[in-house]
């Protein structure tokens, strides 16, 4: 398989969630203050201060300081998020594994992936077509491709 081209995927990504907000969705620091028991009031603090319109405003500093946010977003928090973290990743900044999070799912995690539009699906079956080809990523090879033929179809 050929790996394609990062910076074509980059802007896959941009364009398939460009324009997408956070709306009522679950924020970054928000999302924190859940994994970390935190009261209502606290979680309300932490989302005042969450964006909520640009995704590309994230810094990569906030996303790799709440890499476990992604467990507790609902769908239109990860639908908001998502794109900053596989970008971020794309590019080396972001210290997790994005594999994880897309190609080991269970019900709780798909349906955090219950908003996304076709255009978006695509835009994550290519990231994890290109993470195929990585050695990196070769302990997670075998449930990428599950993911792959078993979710992130071309079949919508």
């Amino acid at each position: 398989m050929n790996r394609p081209d990062m910076q074509a995927l980059v802007a896959l990504i941009s364009d398939a969630f460009s324009g997408v907000t956070l709306e009522d969705g679950i924020g970054l620091r928000q999302a924190q203050g859940i994994d970390d028991y935190a009261d209502d009031q606290t979680c309300a603090a932490y989302r005042v201060r969450d964006e909520k319109l640009d995704w590309n405003r994230i810094s990569i500093d906030e996303l790799n300081a709440c890499y476990s946010s992604l467990s507790f977003f609902d769908a239109a928090g990860m639908r908001f998020h998502l794109p900053a973290f596989l970008i971020a990743e794309l590019n080396g900044t972001y210290h997790q594994d994005m594999s994880l999070q897309l190609a080991y799912l269970n019900d709780y995690t798909i349906a955090q992936y219950g908003l996304l539009s076709p255009a978006q699906r695509a835009a994550i079956r290519a990231y994890l077509e290109y993470i195929l080809c990585d050695p990196r990523y070769a302990f997670s090879h075998a449930q990428i491709k599950r993911a792959l033929d078993e979710y992130w179809t071309d079949q919508l």
